[in-house]
């Protein structure tokens, strides 16, 4: 999972216990308490005015629905390891009852499993790759020692001499059946063919998949081919392929057999043979961690043989920059190459590559890949080893990449951020004021049982709340464009008060019944001002930190 289930929850918008003000370790004793007290407070028959009967059948089933999933042991365990959203998930209700903590995570994860599954079946995932190979070897023929300049002279001529464009899609048929199909287009200097293919993959277990693949071309003719995949240990798996390819030379059958195993936490090791129209036998180390990636390969084959060593570095940055380099030799000659690789934007990665060969020249290599698709610009510069193709191969790349970071892509990013930030702002602003016109309707309900409360605490010279405000304070040292942001919460700690004692519990206070947060995301504190015995007391609280008034130390001076 991209983020972990934590994260995925832990913006929930109400806190169950915070609204029936209670321990997270409360007993089944102190919820009933708080949801009966709660439910003689909200409850739609106490009011005749339809309005106020409708805002306190709302609160009354939000206290209801708190109660519900606190006071049953298996959806307060689910509550409290995903909050809300994590008994929204489908399929809770088959699940053996007497589970742990852990059982429960596990289990949640596997219905997560079976939800994605089900998205999956509405998906195509579409994929696709376009490459334009560019002839520019007109550009550096004029510092060849053999360069004769045409009479007349005139632009360096720069062609198109290549493409090559392939999509495919899949087609989830059951929860172990995918149809895939592919195709693609290539043309060089002025000739071209096509193909498509057909999929059929189908998860035999837990362990291992087989495919079928059905083919056809305007070139090498029709394949079917067979491909089995099998983890042999948890530490070691097999990949084998065969094909029958039916060309106008005719049958030209293909096999290949390759195993991969775990050497340790970051190394893996293959081993591959290929027979056929390109017989080999190939093995390769990888080993790839936090900040390295390192390739070792070997291949022995016809017509190709070739060692091949490839390192890259990862930046640890906001960007996942990558810089990376390879040498590769055998009996077509020897190929170094180096680039940068750098994430342009959420879904877009830019990378650029030269690579100097003998006898292959100097090519550039640009490759954008944005989401599933990914385009390739292969420019060739030269055929010779020129040092001023690969000077202007690797300073013009950088030249462009900081003068459109400088000049688009940092403008388009701020401006994209400020957007979802001023979004942000908008959908914050809404939920506030919707909390806002719940908290009032509380307050407008809690009028007449504060009322007797205050009657019955002035009774006995009980506690009195004279003032009190919850939000974000500002002292005479803060900054002027610093503004207060509190709310009056007088009535809703008055209406909690019960034999002259007000105790709140360590949960956030917005979550209580007539308060909400009027400053998302910055630091709050509760300050009030009470009366106990005839002596007034003044306190300021955390946000999450416990209260119990009055204080110890306030009662005896009250006695004395």
């Amino acid at each position: 999972m991209a983020a972990s289930i934590e994260d995925e929850f832990e913006s929930n918008t109400q806190d169950y216990y915070s609204l029936l003000n209670v321990r997270k370790e409360a007993t089944l004793e102190e919820l009933k308490s708080s949801y009966r007290r709660l439910c003689m407070l909200y409850h739609p028959d106490k009011h005749r005015d339809p309005e106020l009967k409708r805002q306190a059948e709302q609160l009354f089933n939000q206290v209801h629905q708190a109660y519900e999933v606190l006071s049953d042991a298996h959806s307060r365990a689910i509550y409290d390891i995903f909050g809300k959203k994590g008994l929204e998930v489908e399929g809770w209700e088959v699940v053996e009852r007497k589970r742990t903590p852990a059982e429960i995570r596990e289990e949640y994860e596997r219905l997560q499993r079976e939800r994605d599954e089900r998205r999956l079946q509405q998906r195509t995932n579409p994929k696709g790759t376009i490459s334009v190979g560019v002839d520019a070897t007109d550009l550096f023929d004029c510092y060849d020692d053999d360069f004769e300049e045409m009479p007349g002279g005139g632009f360096p001529h720069i062609e198109i001499n290549k493409m090559h464009i392939s999509q495919s899609i899949e087609a989830p048929l059951t929860n172990t059946d995918t149809a895939m199909l592919s195709g693609s287009l290539s043309t060089h200097n002025g000739s071209g063919g096509g193909n498509i293919n057909m999929t059929v993959r189908r998860v035999t277990s837990a362990k291992g998949w087989g495919e079928v693949e059905f083919g056809a071309g305007d070139i090498l003719g029709p394949l079917v081919g067979l491909k089995v995949f099998h983890n042999i240990t948890p530490r070691c798996f097999l990949t084998a392929q065969c094909g029958l390819q039916f060309s106008p030379r005719g049958l030209r059958p293909s096999c290949s057999l390759m195993t991969a195993r775990h050497l340790d936490q970051n190394t893996m090791g293959y081993l591959q043979w290929r027979w056929g129209l390109n017989s080999a036998m190939t093995t390769s180390l990888v080993r790839d961690t936090k900040s390295n990636h390192f390739t070792l390969a070997l291949q022995l084959g016809v017509p190709h043989s070739y060692l091949m060593m490839s390192y890259q570095y990862k930046f640890q940055d906001e960007d996942q920059t990558k810089v990376k380099g390879s040498v590769k030799t055998g009996w077509f000659g020897t190929v170094i190459e180096y680039g940068a690789e750098r994430k342009i934007s959420r879904h877009s990665v830019l990378s650029a590559t030269v690579s100097i060969g003998v006898p292959q020249g100097v090519t550039l290599k640009i490759k954008l890949a944005r989401a599933s698709q990914i385009y390739l610009f292969p420019v060739h510069l030269t055929d010779q080893l020129l040092p001023s193709a690969v000077f202007y191969a690797t300073v013009g790349p950088l030249l462009v990449y900081m003068a459109i970071h400088r000049l688009i892509i940092i403008p388009y990013t701020k401006a994209q951020k400020e957007q979802e930030l001023e979004l942000q702002r908008k959908s914050s602003a809404t939920d506030i004021a919707k909390k806002k016109q719940e908290a009032e309707s509380a307050v407008l309900l809690m009028q007449e049982s504060v009322r007797r409360i205050i009657e019955a605490e002035e009774s006995k010279m009980g506690l009195i709340i004279l003032n009190a405000w919850y939000g974000k304070f500002v002292s005479d040292t803060s900054q002027k464009q610093d503004k207060a942001k509190v709310i009056d919460v007088t009535v809703p700690l008055q209406c909690l008060v019960k034999d002259s004692k007000l105790i709140l519990t360590e949960a956030s206070k917005a979550g209580l019944p007539g308060f909400y947060d009027p400053c998302v995301g910055e630091e709050k504190s509760l300050k009030l001002l009470y009366q106990f015995r005839g002596v007034m007391h003044q306190v300021i609280s955390a946000d999450t930190e416990p209260l119990r008034i009055p204080k110890q130390s306030h009662r005896f001076e009250a006695e004395s």
